[in-house]
């Protein structure tokens, strides 16, 4: 009905310019110029309405070049599994029906449930687990039943070709995609294998715009600063390679001048008072679990640890580890709100 309805409100307007046009030619000169100078009419809801859908479809079937071939994706997905643990943060991002995830960590030990996933996670209609410690259960994902699959080609390499048994499969290039380091090019990605490339060029629009922002206000930040990853057992510096939101490519902080800091190391209290920061972030990984052992425990009960200048000055902050200390948007993001907020910014 509502296709016949569209088509009849063409014809009516098509009789009605016809009728124009003869009266036009059978009108004097002047009538023809006033004629001219009404403006054309709006466009007709229903036509607008229906370029809309047109436009949707014509965006699937799509080609996505992958490291296992051209992948032909014919419809719109509405149930995607996302098989690489690295690229939780990002598929969280899209609007999605169902998704599938693999995680780093066991579901009772993931971010899902933390103040910055929350709201991604809640929006998604289904979510279910198809694997844990970076360990892909097969039998779940089957049961999941996705029409899309999304995997990494170095994690997800042994299990590929039962992953294109199973559904079809993008399996991205994570050196070419830079998974690790370039967070932006992966959800890029995302967005042009779901359909959503809006979606994606407005998140990391607005991170830029957000990090431009607190560059800005840190700008004036005298000393050095370093993010320390506190664990159970160890702790270790955040290198500048690594926390590219913190440092140049974003926020411009200043590290402490040491060979260990571009790609950060496994540090002892000694080697901590060696740094000796203006300000230092403790990346605790047990944030969400404050009463578990942290490695760094021990080290604020001594005299050493009170002659560092960032606690003699009360720098020292405490963050969630998993998050600011990660790789992916959602962690960035958080991570660079953190600081501003720690900083007073």
């Amino acid at each position: 009905m509502k296709f016949w309805l569209t088509h009849s409100r063409f014809a009516i307007l098509a009789g009605l310019l016809s009728m124009l046009l003869l009266l036009s030619a059978c009108s004097s000169n002047t009538a023809a110029t006033n004629q001219a100078a009404v403006p054309a009419p709006s466009p007709v809801p229903a036509a607008a309405e229906q370029a809309a859908e047109t436009t949707a479809a014509v965006a699937f079937p799509r080609t996505i070049e992958a490291a296992n071939g051209s992948i032909v994706i014919d419809e719109q997905p509405e149930r995607v599994a996302v098989v690489h643990w690295g690229y939780n943060d990002s598929i969280l991002l899209f609007d999605l029906k169902s998704v599938g995830l693999a995680l780093p960590f066991t579901k009772a030990d993931s971010s899902l449930t933390t103040d910055t996933y929350k709201p991604y996670a809640d929006k998604v209609g289904e979510l279910a687990i198809v694997g844990e410690n970076t360990t892909v259960n097969l039998e779940a994902l089957l049961e999941y039943a996705p029409d899309l699959i999304i995997a990494g080609n170095a994690v997800n390499a042994e299990i590929t070709a039962q992953l294109e048994q199973i559904a079809t499969t993008v399996v991205i290039d994570e050196t070419k995609t830079d998974v690790w380091g370039n967070w932006p090019a992966l959800v890029t990605k995302f967005g042009e294998i779901l359909g959503q490339e809006t979606v994606a060029a407005d998140f990391i629009s607005g991170y830029e715009a957000k990090v431009a922002d607190g560059k800005a206000k840190l700008a004036d930040l005298g000393g050095t600063v370093a993010f320390l990853q506190v664990r159970s057992n160890a702790v270790w510096l955040g290198g500048t390679k690594y926390l590219n939101p913190y440092y140049d490519n974003g926020l411009g902080l200043k590290a402490p001048d040491s060979p260990s800091m571009t790609e950060g190391a496994e540090l002892t209290l000694e080697g901590l008072i060696a740094l000796d920061p203006d300000y230092l972030f403790l990346g605790y990984f047990n944030y969400e679990q404050p009463s578990a052992a942290s490695a760094t425990d021990e080290w604020e009960t001594t005299e050493v640890w009170k002659k560092l200048k960032a606690v003699q000055n009360g720098h020292v902050y405490s963050i969630n580890g998993s998050l600011a200390m990660g790789y992916g948007p959602l962690g960035n993001s958080y991570g660079v709100g953190a600081v501003l907020e720690a900083l007073g910014k």
